[in-house]
């Protein structure tokens, strides 16, 4: 009899539970938090507070396939961190009062302690479910890094094998993440943590590490007739050891003539500038290159500028990451990704002197990473953000490559308080510190009012060391909450007569335009970061999103004048509010309007208006 055809499948108890958690609908929405955004308006970035699963099931239409690159430090199922409480089968009470933490928006975490007859189940359904959302997330080359201790590293390596396949997965990096590691163990002092590398699909896309030695080329070739090239500032790197800070008056060596009067900083022209000589390109090959993410190197006072091709100048990365790795940048630094000691020391140094985050990751990992496969504006999901590593990584990461990477950050408002009375002695200090600043500043005790300072400590830092960079140094803030209706548990016949508008009018009575605007927008499958304008016309509010993608008016009563005043912006979707309209007449003459307006048949006006 021949042999059953082999197979291996990773199991779990609750693994059928995180599966159809998966699939189950959710009946949540993102508000938005525009006093403790910055830079609303404008900014691409995204940071919201709630449930990560939760939020990633919510971000699905809008995100669908357009996330580059997702880095996560989960908890590492130590028995002293925490992590989602996921129990599927009980009921909301039930769960609460078995989670023992829940704060104001019915956001549940314990502390998962190795005591727990369920102690790597519970985990393994936490980070599957999520997993699997998240790979609905990824671009088809897309790609996900995720740092874990020794404690569930087998079993992560299983899960991602199931969800993202065995085929694609890439690599297991190794990062030193202390030069001090504990003296008193017993058996080994542990310098190492790793970081689990999968594709959404296997592709041959290179990866960036750090520079190859004799990787740049000469843009000269001896013999070529003279000419003139126009370098962008932020495209050429000065080997600061021949080109000190300071003004460089126009000059003549060898070959090349500087034609402009410039002045260079850390290694950067502060403008852009012209240099004549016998080049091997045109002008218009020249700016086809730098299109493509070619840059430049002047190593010498002579001028013999040399280019990099993107990815042809870099080694392949390694997959030991240390402190004396160089970092891929193309004038090297001496020091290159960190330990959590350099991190700790530099968060210190942010929040006012205080140690207020435990075990962080240092920003040059994340950079580092983020050098593998980035590039343009490519988006970066974090949804353990944590201190918010990530978005100090992408913004820095920005500046150094002039690219217009974005974040989505996600994370769960842990209650301090909470943390504090399970907490270790060490832990326990940590968090008193975080709460302590947080009264100074009066804001609540969660982790995430910590976060967020820190990333407006960020921006101030950053401004004051690169204040003539111009970049997105904002984010929008949404909090997971109850969705924007009511729900009706009764029929009709149940309500007396001068109760029925609550059939005309389910929206809750705390909700804001701005609420029912993005709420619209996660429904639509809208991306949250688009930018919006609003105008008043006729004394009514209209909400304009990405110049026309999304017009939408929650005001009551809307008139002739504000309609059309919509319709002249072609939009390609409109939102109104029930209330808008005094009586169905009014309805039907909207839908008229913008028939007529923009050529819509009555299907188009079916499928483009939305009434709430």
């Amino acid at each position: 009899m021949e042999d059953a055809p082999e197979a291996y499948e990773f199991n779990w108890v609750g693994k059928q539970a995180a599966r159809a958690e998966v699939l189950k609908p959710i009946k949540k929405t993102l508000r938005p938090v525009k006093e403790d955004s910055v830079d609303w308006d404008n900014t691409q970035n995204l940071y919201i507070e709630g449930d990560n699963l939760e939020v990633l099931k919510l971000l699905q239409k809008s995100y669908l396939g357009k996330v580059k690159m997702i880095y996560i430090d989960p908890p590492y199922n130590t028995g002293n961190d925490f992590v989602y409480h996921d129990d599927f089968a009980m009921s909301a009470d039930e769960y609460a009062e078995a989670s023992g933490s829940v704060d104001e928006l019915g956001n549940k975490y314990i502390k998962n302690m190795d005591s727990n007859g369920r102690f790597h189940s519970d985990w393994c359904s936490m980070m599957y479910s999520r997993l699997m959302v998240a790979r609905s997330l990824l671009k088809e080359d897309g790609v996900i890094f995720i740092s874990i201790g020794v404690e569930e590293f087998s079993t992560l390596k299983s899960i991602c094998n199931e969800v993202f396949g065995e085929n694609n997965f890439v690599e297991i990096f190794s990062w030193v993440k202390t030069a001090t590691p504990p003296s008193l163990a017993v058996k080994s002092r542990k310098t190492n943590e790793y970081i689990l590398c999968y594709e959404k699909n296997k592709n041959g896309i290179k990866y960036n590490g750090e520079l190859l030695d004799g990787g740049d080329q000469p843009l000269l070739n001896t013999g070529n007739a003279r000419s003139v090239l126009v370098f962008p500032k932020d495209k050429v790197v000065f080997k600061t050891k021949a080109f000190p800070d300071g003004i460089y008056e126009p000059y003549c060596k060898d070959r090349v003539s500087l034609l402009d009067r410039i002045e260079i900083k850390d290694g950067r022209a502060t403008s852009d500038f012209r240099l004549e000589g016998e080049f091997k390109w045109t002008q218009s090959f020249f700016d086809e290159e730098v299109l493509k993410g070619t840059s430049f190197i002047i190593k010498t006072d002579n001028l013999s500028v040399r280019f990099i091709r993107e990815g042809e100048g870099y080694k392949r990365p390694t997959n030991f990451i240390k402190e004396k790795i160089i970092s891929p940048l193309i004038d090297k630094p001496s020091v290159g990704v960190g330990t959590n000691e350099t991190a700790s020391s530099y968060l210190t140094s942010l929040m006012d002197g205080k140690n207020v985050f435990s075990y962080p990751k240092p920003v040059s990992l994340v950079k580092y990473l983020t050098n593998f496969v980035c590039k343009d504006d490519d988006i970066v999901m974090d949804f353990f953000s944590g201190s918010g590593t990530t978005a100090d990584a992408v913004w820095r990461y920005n500046l150094g490559k002039n690219t217009d990477l974005r974040y989505i950050l996600v994370q769960l408002p842990e209650d301090l308080d909470e943390m504090l009375k399970s907490a270790d002695s060490v832990t326990k200090e940590i968090i008193l510190n975080g709460i302590s600043l947080l009264d100074s500043i009066g804001k609540p005790h969660k982790l995430t009012e910590l976060a967020k300072y820190r990333l407006l400590k960020t921006i101030d830092r950053i401004n004051k060391e690169t204040p003539e960079f111009k970049k997105d140094f904002g984010f929008r803030v949404f909090r997971l909450d109850e969705g924007n209706y009511e729900d009706v548990k009764r029929s009709p016949k149940e309500f007396k007569q001068d109760q029925l508008d609550l059939f005309l009018n389910n929206i809750k009575t705390d909700r804001s335009d701005l609420d029912l605007l993005f709420g619209c927008m996660l429904d639509w499958g809208v991306q949250l970061s688009l930018p919006m304008t609003q105008e008043v016309v006729d004394g009514k509010t209209i909400y304009t999103v990405n110049d026309g993608d999304l017009v939408a008016c929650f005001a009551e009563n809307v008139s002739e004048d504000v309609v059309k005043a919509m319709a002249e912006k072609m939009p390609l979707r409109v939102i109104f509010r029930d209330s808008c309209f005094a009586q169905d007449a009014d309805k039907i003459n909207i839908y008229e309007t913008f028939k007529q307006k923009l050529d819509w048949s009555d299907q188009e006006v079916v499928k483009n208006i939305r009434v709430i």
